[in-house]
């Protein structure tokens, strides 16, 4: 088996397939690429049992076969080279030549029949929506999911697909992310909860893609078809909390000020707050929001005074610096809105400009109580 490629247009590719590749496989066959060539037709794929993904590529060959190569030597090799032609051939002594302008590489290679087939989806159901759409939809949401293994559902995103729209959601309880597209529906109502793994490649790979994304998905794994790629993943098994239910209706207090202000303010404060509860007060009267915090044990404390806009009673909320500047940081908009009730109810944040037409992002703060 011989096959001519582009060193760059392969690196490109095994770069994107290598991020699913752990560190530490049970399975020594999972640290190699899969390639199945059909003549002028490159498959490339790899596999951590949870997920797996494929690129096909373009080469010069009139041959078919099948083997598995060290992922690791393979790109460590392909990052050294200039653009240049690169000639793979596979010789009876268990090994894979690769010749370039300037020399000859020899890895071992183990046989294609090893490595797991990927999972066929029985019965799927389909959706389609913009590459771009998909990765802003994650990067919106995952950073709030959670790390805590004995809440797995947590640790995952929640895609809620229905006839009037698309939502997304991500919690670890502490913190909440609801993002939704108005503008985009699916053809039937499906739930499922996605791994942050396989999200975490894919928003980097569909960042600012105009290309669309054939999403099919069953009870229990989801396929995403893009371009020249196909990413399979197992879902997330069990029943997502009732988000809604948490997320308090009746807010008569809002606050609407400057992103970028109160962010900078948040993050000084935070400094100088307490390295256990990363606590800081809120304390809201008239147009001026007072931000605080204190460490006791060392005698650090630190107070800014901001103008803002606010409707509603005065009053003090506690929140983790940690949280709030993460949401901060997550939002594009030039202002955005914090909505409460009471002191110990959660507080919810919004932008109040820069989306798209149809899009909706709320994320909601759980408060901290004050030690006065």
């Amino acid at each position: 088996m011989k096959f001519i490629v582009s060193s760059s247009y392969l690196l490109k590719q095994l770069q994107v397939l290598g991020g699913i590749i752990n560190n530490n496989n049970t399975l020594p066959i999972l640290d190699n690429f899969l390639f199945s060539l059909d003549k002028k037709e490159l498959t490339v794929s790899a596999s951590d049992l949870e997920t797996a993904i494929s690129s096909k590529l373009e080469v010069e060959s009139t041959e078919k076969g099948m083997v598995c190569i060290p992922a690791r030597l393979l790109l460590e090799t392909l990052k050294t080279f200039p653009e240049q032609p690169l000639t793979f051939t596979i010789e009876d002594n268990n090994t894979v030549e690769i010749s370039s302008n300037h020399g000859k590489y020899a890895l071992a290679y183990a046989s294609g029949e090893e490595f797991p087939n990927a999972v066929e989806l029985k019965d799927p159901s389909s959706t389609v929506v913009q590459g771009d759409v998909l990765a802003t939809a994650i990067s919106k949401t995952i950073f709030a999911s959670g790390n805590d293994d004995l809440r797995p559902v947590m640790s995952g995103v929640f895609f809620q697909f229905s006839t009037d729209n698309l939502v997304f959601v991500a919690t670890d309880a502490h913190k909440l992310v609801k993002y939704t597209r108005d503008d985009i529906s699916a053809s039937q109502t499906a739930e499922f909860i996605m791994p942050k793994k396989p999200l975490t490649l894919l928003k980097s790979i569909l960042s600012g893609s105009e290309d669309d994304v054939v999403i099919e998905y069953n009870e229990s794994n989801a396929k995403f078809i893009f371009e020249n790629t196909e990413m399979v993943c197992r879902l997330i098994d069990g029943k997502y909390p009732n988000y809604e239910a948490v997320i308090p209706k009746e807010n008569p207090n809002k606050l609407v000020i400057n992103r970028n202000q109160f962010l900078n303010s948040v993050r000084r404060v935070s400094i100088f707050s307490s390295k256990t509860t990363h606590q800081i007060r809120l304390k809201i009267a008239g147009a001026e929001l007072n931000i605080s915090a204190e460490d006791i044990d060392y005698s650090n404390k630190a107070e800014e005074r901001l103008t803002c806009d606010y409707q509603g009673d005065d009053m003090q909320i506690g929140f983790n610096s940690r949280f709030l500047t993460e949401m901060l940081n997550n939002l594009t908009s030039d202002e955005v809105s914090l909505e409460m009730s009471l002191p110990n109810r959660a507080g919810i944040l919004t932008p109040v400009d820069g989306l798209d037409e149809g899009e909706t992002v709320t994320m909601l703060v759980m408060p901290v109580m004050l030690n006065n």
